[in-house]
């Protein structure tokens, strides 16, 4: 039986594309939903983007046949503009003016003229009022990724012969010798392309070795004696993230790093890029730049006063923290004279070596020769992060950082982020590298790390 899906603004706020992505059923439009992306269709920010998207789209539609009655899609489906149902009735203390009150009036009048109707909408308080009602409400899930915890993380503890373990600097290790075990049973693994291995032997379980899949072999890590800017990795997830980010950016223009506060992900992505951009003996790039997705800073820069560093410093502060430690790696001395500390960190601003940007100002841009990091990346949309990572230029190297447990978006969650997204879409790539850092690799201080597992 096919289905009617009705259309809240949001979704196609976040996702243009949601208007054809219901295959061969037919998506409902309300009357209420154009007024809402009429108005938000001059915006600067992302929302009034994907508004003016959705809206050519439906003019193309427009183009080929009336949208009131219905225009046919090429996935076979129908779409439809609903003016009608203006009068049903809703529960007592429900508003008849409100946008998302005349959605709801619309799908109960469907529902009313026996349709199987299912509202899609980001938001919350809206599905739980559709449930009151009697309305099926869901959210929009095609571009949704695993939760959490089955999300993939790029890493993996195996097992394998000590034979094997002998000869591994000089001939890595095929995946058909490597295992788990499930009870006494061993299990065969296939790996992933760039995928990290904890390496234990069969025999004594703390006898480990850590190596990465290259396709074709476990090999090695080619960083394991590097310490990029001063910094020593602390931890074997530190090892791991090292190697992500000390590959050069035609071998993996793209590394994915998710993980709780205090794992180091801005630290060390800050240290690697110094290294390669600061160090003449290691100069790969023309700079790094930085950019943190915030809900409210992004729809408001344009409003703010100053110039466009002044209004993106307060964002920063997480950054000038981290910059704080790298540059002064003397913790007895480094907050004795505050101004010397600080006019270090500003003559990497003022060289050009680091800059700062909003996300607004990078979108449609193609980067080049640019260490590009992306940190608190959980608050990206999925088209977001789709638009930086495909516009990419050469020499270019993305870091996308985050935690998708700890998101700021009011419509998105652990599921939908764009950080998330592509975690889940790159998979597999060889131009990918990806890893979730675990919370017992919090270094931030013994009170975060036991507040990490704890809450």
């Amino acid at each position: 039986m096919k289905k009617t899906y009705v259309l809240d603004t949001n979704v196609i706020i976040q996702s243009p594309l949601a208007l054809s992505s219901f295959e061969d059923n037919k998506v409902v439009l309300p009357v209420a939903v154009l007024e809402e992306l009429d108005k938000l269709k001059n915006d600067d920010a992302e929302r009034g983007s994907n508004a003016r998207q959705a809206i050519r789209f439906l003019e193309d539609l427009r183009l080929m046949g009336n949208l009131y009655e219905g225009v046919p899609l090429e996935s076979g489906g129908l779409i439809k503009i609903e003016t009608n149902y203006s009068n049903v009735d809703i529960p007592s203390g429900f508003h008849h003016d409100s946008n998302d009150n005349r959605i709801l009036k619309v799908c109960k009048g469907l529902m009313d003229d026996s349709e199987n109707v299912i509202l899609v909408t980001k938001d919350i308080i809206v599905r739980l009022k559709a449930q009151m009602m009697g309305v099926v409400a869901e959210d929009f899930t095609t571009e949704q990724s695993p939760v959490f915890e089955k999300q993939y993380t790029g890493r993996m503890d195996a097992y394998t012969s000590d034979k094997a373990m002998s000869e591994f600097k000089k001939r890595g290790i095929n995946p058909e010798n490597i295992f788990t075990f499930q009870g006494f049973d061993r299990t065969p693994i296939e790996p992933v392309p760039n995928q990290f291995f904890i390496l234990h032997s069969e025999t004594n379980d703390k006898k480990t070795l850590l190596g990465r899949y290259d396709g074709v072999k476990i090999v090695p890590l080619r960083s394991i004696n590097e310490e990029p800017f001063g910094v020593k990795p602390k931890n074997v997830g530190q090892r791991f993230l090292q190697e992500a980010l000390m590959q050069d950016a035609d071998v993996a223009p793209l590394v994915i790093i998710k993980g709780t506060a205090g794992t180091a992900k801005t630290f060390y992505s800050l240290a690697v890029g110094l290294q390669h951009t600061y160090e003449p003996s290691s100069k790969r790039y023309r700079k790094i730049l930085i950019t943190r997705p915030n809900v409210q800073f992004d729809e408001d820069i344009g409003f703010l006063p100053g110039t466009e560093e002044e209004r993106i410093a307060p964002y920063l502060r997480p950054i000038i923290d981290n910059l704080e430690i790298l540059v002064d790696r003397n913790e007895n001395e480094r907050y004795k004279n505050e101004k010397q500390l600080r006019d270090k960190i500003d003559e990497l601003f003022y060289r050009g070596i680091i800059v700062a940007e909003a996300m607004n100002f990078i979108r449609g841009r193609s980067i080049t020769n640019t260490y590009l990091i992306i940190d608190e990346a959980q608050n990206l949309t999925p088209k977001q992060v789709k638009g930086i990572i495909t516009r990419v230029g050469k020499g270019t190297k993305v870091v996308l950082l985050g935690d998708p447990q700890q998101i700021d978006h009011p419509l998105l969650d652990e599921k939908t982020n764009g950080l998330s997204y592509a975690s889940e879409k790159m998979k597999g790539s060889e131009l990918c590298f990806q890893l979730t850092m675990l919370p017992d690799e919090c270094l931030r201080s013994t009170l975060a790390q036991d507040a990490s597992s704890r809450m």
